[in-house]
């Protein structure tokens, strides 16, 4: 039998095979889509019942880790199914519909971290960056203007020819290119928000004045076990869109 790493002996049994089985998705034991092993072979792995185990994973299914499917089993959840590939898109009409965007990238190019984008990245001061810049559309005209910040080390390779032909050839996101090009699934996202003004840059990005209220939000994506994958900065033209968030 596989000898498991060890866990931290003070939290529940199940919470100790959670962490397991996310150390198993972390290390690409199991890739984006691929099923999982039945909650009986999880049980003899692990050595636990099969109740800890379905509890495990009903964890990581609220987590949006895993996803089941009725009869077929139990699966890495992955952001290229359709439905899923704008599971962090958060912006509704004001009748309350969400739209799909199109991408128009207009920036590719490297870097290096300062100060802040270092923190939030979980890097060094100076460490190799990739820099992207796009708009998208909804509907036709800009909604979003988005400053993105990589981890070069993360995404060796990338250039701005594959990350347009992803997007156009898949209608896919960003997060979809990262999860099938570099086994990087993003599982979740801090998001800071305050309201901001239309400048020089945006603006004419946007078609609007300059001094247009537009909202802001910074957002920091992780993989398993938090570690960052991208920052980026979003402007956003909220005249005909409202940012949405459910709270439970």
């Amino acid at each position: 039998m596989k000898k498991e790493p060890a866990t931290p002996s003070f939290l529940p049994l199940y919470e100790q095979i959670k962490l397991l089985i996310t150390r198993g998705l972390s290390e690409g034991e199991w890739r984006p889509g691929e099923a999982i092993p039945s909650e009986m072979e999880l049980a003899r792995r692990y050595q636990v019942s099969q109740g800890t185990v379905r509890k495990a994973i009903d964890e990581l299914v609220m987590d949006n880790m895993l996803v089941r499917r009725q009869g077929k089993g139990t699966f890495v959840a992955t952001l290229t199914d359709e439905g899923t590939n704008y599971r962090f898109l958060n912006l509704l009409t004001l009748d309350g519909e969400k739209e799909y965007p199109s991408s128009e990238f207009i920036g590719f190019e490297r870097g290096k971290a300062d100060a802040q984008v270092a923190k939030r990245l979980d890097i060094r001061p100076g460490s190799a960056l990739v820099i992207l810049r796009r708009v998208l559309d909804f509907s036709g005209k800009p909604v979003v203007y988005d400053d993105i910040r990589l981890p070069a080390a993360q995404l060796k390779g990338i250039t701005s020819a594959m990350i347009e032909d992803h997007v156009n050839a898949h209608k896919g996101t960003l997060y979809s290119l990262y999860e099938t090009r570099y086994q990087i699934r993003i599982i979740s996202a801090q998001e800071r928000i305050r309201a901001t003004v239309a400048d020089e840059v945006s603006a004419p990005l946007l078609n609007v004045a300059i001094g247009t209220p537009l909202l802001c939000i910074e957002r920091v994506a992780f993989s398993y076990n938090k570690q960052p994958v991208e920052w980026r900065k979003s402007y956003i033209n909220t005249e005909n869109y409202y940012y949405f968030d459910e709270l439970n």
